[in-house]
């Protein structure tokens, strides 16, 4: 039996205008605004008053309404940051006198360590694409500059290629909120891309023109739905079947750089996280391999 789709709200003028200046003002990423507008149409719904009339005890009983039904502390937090920042633009713009959710709480969430590839399964992941094909070459190189570089699985199919300075060893990526930044990758890396570049776009185009780095046969950019497709089959194929996603060798990347000594502040540029304490989860993973290692390898553990 399918299961029946949550009801939207219609978005108010208010919802629109805030919606407005997160794309134009503040240049937040696609997918970052489908996440306002799915959570303001749910609350445009529920809410029994207009959504500039609220107060903090209509704010509240929403919320509530929230845990009844069964939603995450993850989704809850998500909501309740995106109500903190609906209502903080409404008081900015001087269209209320005071803003609603400034008592409320979020959830308590506990930190749940990000999943990650040890070394070994790293390599049999990369030695999966098949050499022989155009295709073959273009994941091969997809996967290797993934783990070389940290990048978000967007970043990754978007790349351009006037972003790779190959001489440099450096790409520069657009990530969240429209902000740029460059980032190293190693000579493995370059060596699969040059490959790629070589041999596997130009029989991938067929003569086509195309700005993107990472192509199809049809000659238009890979999605993030196809490349998830991708690493799942490869995993599979390779033995790794534990949920693998880009996500997963994003933190095998940072993970990898924490345990071999690099510091936090290097990684958080590299990764691209707006703040620092998004990149101290993997201090929590570094030790945790500290403690397997000696468990694993000390007489008197």
């Amino acid at each position: 039996m399918r299961a029946t789709a949550p009801s939207r709200g219609p978005l108010t003028l208010a919802m629109k205008s805030f919606l407005d200046f997160c794309r134009v003002e503040k240049g937040l990423a696609r997918n970052s605004l489908h996440s306002y507008l799915l959570d303001l149409q749910r609350f445009s719904l529920e809410l029994p008053v207009p959504d500039k009339d609220a107060g903090p005890e209509h704010l509240a009983s929403y919320v509530q309404s929230m845990y009844r039904a069964g939603l995450s502390a993850r989704s809850i937090a998500r909501h309740i940051t995106t109500l903190r920042n609906f209502y903080g633009f409404l008081t900015r713009e001087g269209e209320i006198k005071r803003d609603p959710t400034e008592f409320l709480a979020l959830p308590r969430q506990w930190t749940t360590l990000p999943k990650y590839l040890n070394r070994e399964e790293v390599e049999r992941l990369l030695a999966a694409p098949p050499p022989d094909k155009p295709t073959g070459l273009r994941d091969r190189a997809m996967l290797e500059l993934l783990y070389a570089t940290g990048l978000r699985v967007t970043e990754l199919c978007r790349l351009e290629l006037s972003a790779v300075e190959r001489e440099l060893g450096v790409l520069r990526v657009i990530g969240k909120g429209n902000k740029q930044r460059v980032v190293p990758f190693g000579e493995s890396a370059g060596e699969t891309l040059d490959r790629y570049l070589g041999d596997g776009r130009p029989r991938l185009l067929k003569g086509r023109a195309s700005r993107f780095m990472f192509v199809t046969a049809r000659g238009s950019a890979m999605t993030r739905q196809a490349f998830w497709k991708l690493l799942a089959g490869y995993g599979r194929q390779v033995g790794i079947f534990h949920n693998l996603t880009p996500h997963v060798v994003r933190h095998s990347f940072a993970t990898h750089l924490v345990e071999g000594g690099a510091d936090l502040r290097s990684v958080q540029i590299m990764l691209g996280h707006a703040d620092i304490s998004t990149t101290q989860v993997y201090t929590h993973v570094a030790r945790r391999r500290l403690r397997q290692v000696v468990d694993e390898h000390h007489p008197r553990a």
